[in-house]
């Protein structure tokens, strides 16, 4: 028993700390506004929002992406779709929309300097594309489904509340068992990280979508558009934390009922793809990526972990005789912590879409995957991708 104790003793100072930490960032989440609601158009916003679509090869998704900005009614001046020179017809999507719709332009970015990742450099090429006299820019990914209301409810907000930026959670649309279990799991990694959705005063916590990023012209100008950002594979929180530390209000919202979107085909794809960036070690100094990593092994990857271990030795809380003081701490922190887990289940399943009643089983599991999940995030951030969205580097 004394062995025992003294590998409990190691993982109680390593968990307790970051239990604290834990509570503090979800309790605010009692009290978190409620998802941003469609609003109608007003006739005083008119033309007022640049939207930018940057595309590669996006010709089987974006077409929901395009009918969705049609349907933004007049706040919505212009629709740029900067396009990185693709080859599967995506081009020709886009035109035979602007026929129907002629606020949609296509443009073709340029080569992609050197020093800039794709993405933020299409986003930049885009903004310097726009209309110098709409207020607002909004970048949009080529794979969400906006919803009427959307950009009339995220301007809402932003006029009335006085924020600078806002982007939001989407509603994630699941198709198969492998991503119901696993997205839920890599999702909470930031909730863990960064708290519960709304506005942080602390800059270094900011979390963003660029797949719904609406910002204030002005501010872009004031930064000269997405330059800050240019290196980052999550060029989102990488500029909104550049925003947040100007001083800008910066805000991110649940946008479930007026944003949808459709990330990757499977757990595979999203395993590979999503998890190369929600490491956000481009946004983070390397002290808090290693907090980060340190937080995440400590609450969402071992509490399943030591659990099951009790479980296998056939240690039980209804066998409490059989156990010292340290292993009966270690127990209650680790049966705590997944109790908070379970109860986050019930509060995010409203950001997702099952298209099979029976997908939801696999949502539920997906707590037991949490390990899984925290070693994604460490894998991520002990490597810089080389591929990323179609392009080498």
């Amino acid at each position: 028993m004394m062995v025992i104790d003294a590998i409990a003793l190691p993982l109680l100072a390593l968990q307790l700390p970051a239990t604290a930490i834990l509570l503090a960032r979800l309790l605010p989440g009692a009290h978190r506004r409620p998802p941003v609601a469609p609003q109608p158009s007003r006739l005083d916003r008119l033309a007022s929002v640049s939207a930018i679509v940057p595309t590669l090869n996006e010709v089987h998704r974006l077409s929901p992406c395009l009918e969705g900005l049609r349907r933004q009614s007049y706040v919505l001046r212009e629709v740029i779709v900067v396009d990185s020179h693709s080859t599967d017809g995506t081009p020709d999507l886009v035109k035979a929309a602007s026929q129907r719709d002629p606020r949609l332009r296509l443009v073709n970015d340029d080569p992609l300097p050197r020093g800039w990742v794709g993405r933020p450099w299409a986003l930049h090429h885009g903004f310097l594309c726009t209309n110098v006299h709409t207020k607002w820019v909004l970048g949009i990914d080529a794979d969400t489904q906006p919803q009427p209301g959307l950009i009339a409810g995220l301007i809402d907000i932003a006029e009335t509340e006085g924020y600078d930026l806002l982007s939001l959670g989407p509603k994630f649309i699941i198709k198969h068992p492998g991503e119901a279990a696993l997205l839920p799991a890599l999702m909470l990694t930031l909730v863990y990280r960064c708290g519960v959705v709304g506005t942080t005063s602390d800059v270094d916590r900011v979390l963003a979508n660029g797949q719904c990023f609406l910002c204030r012209r002005s501010v872009l100008d004031a930064i000269d558009g997405y330059t800050s950002a240019r290196r980052s594979f999550c060029d989102d929180v990488t500029l909104a934390r550049n925003i947040a530390k100007r001083g800008y209000k910066v805000g991110f919202l649940d946008g479930s009922q007026v944003l949808k979107v459709r990330m990757y085909e499977g757990a595979l794809e999203t395993w590979n793809e999503w998890g190369r960036s929600l490491d956000l070690k481009d946004a983070t100094s390397g002290r808090q990526l290693f907090a980060d990593l340190w937080l995440l092994f400590s609450i969402q990857a071992l509490p399943i972990l030591i659990l099951t271990t009790f479980l296998l030795l056939g240690q039980t809380p209804f066998a409490p005789t059989s156990f010292s003081l340290v292993l009966s701490l270690l127990l209650a922190l680790n049966l705590f912590l997944f109790a908070i887990r379970l109860a986050l289940q019930p509060a995010i399943i409203s950001a997702y879409e099952f298209t099979r009643p029976k997908l939801k089983w696999f949502f539920w599991l997906s707590p037991l995957i949490d390990p899984i999940a925290a070693l994604r995030i460490f894998l991520s951030a002990i490597r810089r991708p080389k591929k990323w969205r179609g392009r080498k580097y």
